[in-house]
C-alpha cells in the first residue's frame, strides 16, 4: 500500500477511536445552553439529516454569508469549507475560481468539474460549464456543499455539488436597504423586501448593484443583480415555488501576468491588455418553477422546470498579426448567446412495512442548450479592441437525458445502506455556418454516456456519532469551451476528446457535540483514480488558443477535517483543514509521472473565531494558509504559499420595528504580497493573478419589520 495511504488510514483509525471516547464522554456533560438542533440537507430529491448523510457535507447558513461581509462574492463565506478551493481572482470578467478535491482546478473561466444549483435549478450547463455570477447573495438563506462519491448522483461533472437556497420568508412583511464601501472604489447598494400575505403567499424581492475601480489596473466592473421568489401552498398537499432572476455585468479583463511582472508590479497588466481594451459584457435572465405534491402519507412527486437566456461579448488581446497569418483563426472577439431550458421530475416512495424498510426515489432530468457563437477580429484597420470582420459562425447544441434511481435501506436501527444509479447521456452537435474556400465545413457531433453508480453504508454509533463509507463512479465530459479548438492552426471542434472517468472511495466520521461544547466536527479520508483526465495541450496551444487533450491516469487522495463549535455563549470557533495529493500517474506530454496536478494547493487551513462582546457588539478574527500552486503540467513554475489574516467587528441594534446593522472589516491584515489565483496552462506564460494587499470594507443596513 502507498505510504500516504497507510498514513491517512492510520490517522483515520486514530480519529475514529478517539471519537468513540469523545462520544461517550460528551454525553455526560450538560449546561444551560440549548442542545444543537439537527441540520438538514435539502437536495433535489428530498431532505436528509446532515448527521446521517453518508458523504462529506458542509452547510453554511445565512448568518455566515451576510454578517460582516460585502456580499459580493461567495468566496467571502465559503473559504472555511474543507476540500473546496474558492478564489477571488480580482477579475469580474472571469468569475470566481472554484475546485472541489482538485476537480475543476484547470478551468480558466467560470466553473467546471463541480455542479452548481440555485433553488434546485442547475447553474451548470449540460456540458459541465457553470457560473456563479448571477447569484444574488443578499437572497441566500443557506449553501450546502457535498463532496465525495455521493455527488455523482447529480450527473456529469459532479466532482462535488454546491447548492444555494434562497429565503422563503414567513410571517410579517419587511423591507431593508443597505450600502457598503470598500478599498479600490468598491460600492454596493442593495434593497430587499419580503414576507407572507394573509393568503399564505410567501414573497421575496431583492436587488443590488456593485461597482469597483478594481485592485489591479484595468479591472473596473459594474454588476447588477435582481431576484424574485414566490411560494404558496396549493390545498393541503401541494406547494408551488416560482423564481426569477436577472444579471447584467460589464467588466474590464486584467488577464494574467508573468511571475517577474507580478513581482515587479502586482497591480500591473500586460501591454496587450491595454492595447486591445480586454473586457467582457454579460446578461442573463432566468425563470424557474418547482411543484411538489404529496400523493399520500408515503408517496410524493416533484417537478422542477426552468428556462433562460444568457449573452456575452468578450474582447481578447490576441495580436492582430496572429489572426491575419491564419485564415482559419477564430478571431479575438467572441459574441455568444445561449438559450437553455430543462426539467427534473421525480417520485419518492417510503415503504416502511417492507421486510427491509426502504425509501426510493426515481426520476428523469432533461436539459438542453442552444448556443449561437460568432467570432470576429478584434481590430478594424489600425484600430484595436473593436469588432472587426467575421471569422467564426456556428450553432452548438448540448442535450442531456439522465434517468436516475436512489434507494435508502434501513438494514437495522443503526445501519443504513444507500444505493443509487444515474445513467448520463450527453450529446454535442456543432453546425458550422462559416464556410468558404479557405474555411471548410467543420460541423460535427459527439455523444457520451455513462452509468454512474454509488453505494454507501453508514452506522450510527450513537445518536450523535455516525461513521460511513461511500464508493462511486463519476465522469466529466469536455465542455464546449474545451472542444473549441483542435490545434492552434486548425478550425473546428476537437471531437476526439473523451470524457474522464473517476472511481472514488471515501471513509468518514461525523460527531454532533451536545455537552458543554456544542456543535459538530467531522473527518474524512478519500481516494479517487481518474482515467482520461482533461488537461491543456501545451504542444498544440498558442496564438490565443488553448487546446485540450486527454491525459493518462491521475490520482487524488487526501484527508479533510472540519469543526464548527460553540465553546461558550460568547465564543464560537470554525476550523477546516484539507490535505490533497493530486498527481499524474503516467507520463503525459510535459507531465512526468508523479507531477502534481496544476491549480491545486496541497494543503489548506482556515481558522476563525467570533466573540459576542455585548448583545449589540461582536468581533471576529480569521486566518488562512495555502501551500504553493503549480501553474502547468510540467510543474516548471508555481505560485508561492501564503498565510493571511483578517479581522472584523459588527454592531446590531433593535429600535422597535427598526433594526440597524453595521460592520467594518480588514482583510490581509498584515499586508502580505501573494498570488491569489493562477491561470492553468496559459499559452503565453501569463499564469499569475495578484491578490490585493491590506483591504478594508464597511457598511450599514437598515431593516423595518411591519
Amino acid at each position: 500500500m502507498h505510504s500516504f495511504s497507510r498514513t491517512v488510514l492510520s490517522h483515520a483509525v486514530f480519529l475514529f477511536l478517539g471519537s468513540l471516547y469523545m462520544a461517550a464522554s460528551a454525553q455526560t456533560v450538560t449546561d444551560n445552553l440549548p442542545i444543537l438542533q439537527s441540520i438538514e440537507i435539502r437536495s433535489a430529491t428530498g431532505v436528509s439529516s446532515l448527521q446521517t448523510l453518508p458523504t462529506s457535507a458542509t452547510v453554511v447558513d445565512g448568518e455566515q454569508i451576510h454578517d460582516r461581509q460585502m456580499q459580493v462574492n461567495l468566496s467571502e463565506s465559503l473559504s472555511g469549507v474543507p476540500g473546496l478551493q474558492i478564489k477571488n481572482r480580482q477579475n469580474y470578467a472571469q468569475d470566481l475560481q472554484l475546485s472541489m478535491r482538485g476537480y475543476g482546478a484547470r478551468s480558466t473561466f467560470g466553473v467546471r468539474g463541480v455542479r452548481l444549483y440555485v433553488d434546485s435549478i442547475p447553474a451548470t450547463m449540460p456540458d459541465g460549464q457553470g457560473s456563479l455570477s448571477h447569484i444574488d447573495i443578499a437572497s441566500i438563506e443557506r449553501i450546502e456543499v457535498l463532496r465525495g462519491p455521493y455527488s455523482v448522483l447529480y450527473g456529469n461533472s459532479a466532482g462535488g455539488v454546491v447548492s444555494v437556497f434562497t429565503e422563503t420568508p414567513e410571517g410579517k412583511p419587511f423591507v431593508e436597504g443597505g450600502v457598503n464601501f470598500g478599498s479600490d472604489g468598491q460600492k454596493r447598494l442593495a434593497a430587499k423586501a419580503g414576507g407572507q400575505t394573509a393568503q399564505g403567499l410567501s414573497y421575496l424581492v431583492s436587488a443590488s448593484r456593485f461597482m469597483t475601480d478594481g485592485y489591479r489596473d484595468h479591472s473596473a466592473a459594474d454588476r447588477n443583480t435582481a431576484n424574485v421568489k414566490l411560494s404558496t401552498a396549493i390545498g393541503n398537499d401541494a406547494r408551488l415555488t416560482i423564481t426569477a432572476n436577472t444579471m447584467k455585468s460589464d467588466a474590464q479583463d486584467p488577464q494574467g501576468v508573468s511571475f517577474t511582472d507580478w513581482q515587479n508590479n502586482p497591480r500591473g497588466v500586460s501591454s496587450g491588455t491595454l492595447q486591445y481594451n480586454t473586457r467582457k459584457s454579460l446578461e442573463q435572465t432566468q425563470l424557474g418553477a418547482t411543484y411538489e405534491r404529496k400523493l399520500s402519507g408515503m408517496h410524493s412527486v416533484a417537478l422542477t422546470a426552468y428556462a433562460g437566456h444568457r449573452s456575452m461579448e468578450q474582447y481578447q488581446s490576441i495580436p492582430k498579426a496572429t489572426q491575419q497569418k491564419n485564415v482559419r483563426h477564430a478571431g479575438g472577439m467572441i459574441d455568444m448567446s445561449r438559450d437553455y431550458a430543462g426539467l427534473d421530475a421525480h417520485w419518492t416512495g417510503k415503504f416502511t412495512d417492507a421486510p427491509v424498510p426502504v425509501t426510493v426515489t426515481a426520476g428523469l432530468a432533461l436539459d438542453r442548450v442552444v448556443e449561437d457563437r460568432q467570432g470576429y477580429y478584434n481590430f478594424k484597420g489600425e484600430q484595436l479592441g473593436v469588432r472587426g470582420a467575421l471569422s467564426r459562425n456556428e450553432e452548438n447544441t448540448i442535450t442531456n437525458v439522465d434517468p436516475y434511481v436512489q434507494a435508502s435501506w434501513k438494514l437495522a436501527p443503526t445501519w443504513t445502506l444507500d444505493t443509487g444509479l444515474r445513467y448520463s447521456h450527453v450529446k454535442f452537435e456543432a453546425n458550422d455556418k462559416f464556410i468558404n474556400a479557405d474555411n471548410p465545413d467543420d460541423s460535427g457531433n459527439a455523444s457520451h454516456h455513462k452509468a454512474l453508480p454509488v453505494v454507501s453504508l453508514s452506522h450510527a454509533l450513537t445518536p450523535n456519532d455516525t461513521a460511513y463509507i461511500s464508493i462511486g463512479r463519476g465522469y466529466e465530459t469536455p465542455t464546449f469551451a474545451e472542444l473549441s479548438y483542435r490545434s492552434k492552426s486548425e478550425g473546428g471542434l476537437n471531437l476526439a476528446l473523451q470524457p474522464s472517468v473517476s472511481d472514488q472511495v471515501e471513509l468518514g466520521f461525523r460527531q454532533r457535540l451536545t455537552g458543554s461544547v456544542k456543535g459538530m466536527w467531522s473527518a474524512a479520508v478519500f481516494h479517487s483514480s481518474t482515467d482520461n483526465e482533461l488537461i491543456s495541450d501545451s504542444a498544440n496551444s498558442g496564438d490565443g488558443r488553448t487546446v485540450y487533450r486527454n491525459a493518462g491516469k491521475t490520482r487524488r487522495m487526501g484527508a479533510e477535517l472540519q469543526a464548527d463549535v460553540r465553546l461558550s455563549p460568547k465564543w464560537t470557533v470554525q476550523a477546516a483543514y484539507t490535505y490533497l495529493d493530486a498527481t499524474f500517474r503516467e507520463q503525459t506530454g510535459s507531465a512526468a509521472k508523479g507531477n502534481q496536478l496544476p491549480g491545486i494547493s496541497k494543503q489548506n487551513l482556515f481558522v476563525a473565531a467570533n466573540y459576542q462582546i455585548t448583545p449589540e457588539w461582536r468581533a471576529g478574527i480569521s486566518a488562512q494558509h495555502a501551500s504553493k500552486v503549480f501553474v502547468n503540467d510540467a510543474n516548471a513554475e508555481a505560485a508561492p504559499s501564503f498565510t493571511v489574516a483578517g479581522a472584523s467587528v459588527g454592531y446590531t441594534k433593535d429600535l422597535g420595528a427598526w433594526t440597524l446593522n453595521a460592520f467594518a472589516r480588514f482583510d490581509n491584515l498584515f499586508d502580505r504580497k501573494y498570488v491569489g489565483s493562477v491561470i492553468v496552462g496559459d499559452s503565453n506564460g501569463r499564469f499569475y493573478e495578484s491578490a490585493p494587499g491590506r483591504t478594508w470594507a464597511t457598511g450599514v443596513n437598515i431593516r423595518y419589520n411591519y
